[in-house]
């Protein structure tokens, strides 16, 4: 009877081992091998969290987003278009990011403003963006995946590595609304910003 106790015991032990959740320096790390190949392609915006309030509320205006990584032979730099769908219109603009192990820098920003790297994610075919804005203290950490629609329990890690950046609860995209039409060479040109920052809303 005491051994059959024991084992019980050992067994919720390893149990709860297994489900506990993850500490936060690990839950928001940058990835540790980023695989240029595997981030070509278009990938749907499902949710973001930022942590300056009118930009959030911004945010959930939008119907859908998009970003579209191209295929490049440079192992350091790679552009991408992003488009977003806000009141029944597109708009489209496209960067150039240079990029050091996982994390980025916008070309012609000011790197010690601007702090960027794709962050851990389990989802299999995810990828995390994680901004901060250094001089106005502002992060924003955008969650985008292949599928429209992730399993609750990948919407619920993301939560929880937003909780753990001290932002307010993520917004999260309808995934009926429809995205913007891939851009073509009859289409829309896709122009670059004037301000980086802008683009993080």
């Amino acid at each position: 009877m005491f051994f059959a106790v024991c084992a019980t015991a050992l067994l919720f032990m390893v149990s709860a081992s297994h489900s506990a959740p993850l500490a936060c320096e690990d839950l928001v790390r940058p990835v540790d091998q980023l695989d240029l190949r595997q981030l070509e392609g278009r990938w749907a915006m499902v949710a973001g969290g930022l942590s300056y309030l009118p930009n959030l509320e911004r945010f959930k205006q939008r119907d859908s987003a998009t970003v579209n990584f191209l295929s490049n032979t440079s192992d350091t730099s790679i552009s991408y278009s992003r488009s977003i769908r806000l009141d029944n219109k597109c708009q489209y603009h496209s960067y150039n990011i240079s990029l050091e192990g996982s994390s980025f820098t916008y070309d012609g920003t000011d790197k010690s403003n601007v702090s960027s790297n794709f962050a851990h994610t389990s989802c299999r075919d995810c990828i995390v963006m994680h901004i901060k804005l250094v001089s106005k203290k502002q992060q924003h950490f955008y969650l985008f995946s292949r599928r429209r629609q992730l399993e609750e329990k990948e919407m619920e890690e993301f939560r929880a590595q937003v909780e753990c950046l001290n932002m307010p609860p993520p917004a999260v995209l309808d995934p009926t609304k429809e995205l913007c039409p891939e851009e073509t060479a009859d289409g829309p040109a896709a122009q670059p910003e004037e301000k980086i920052e802008e683009q993080r809303n």
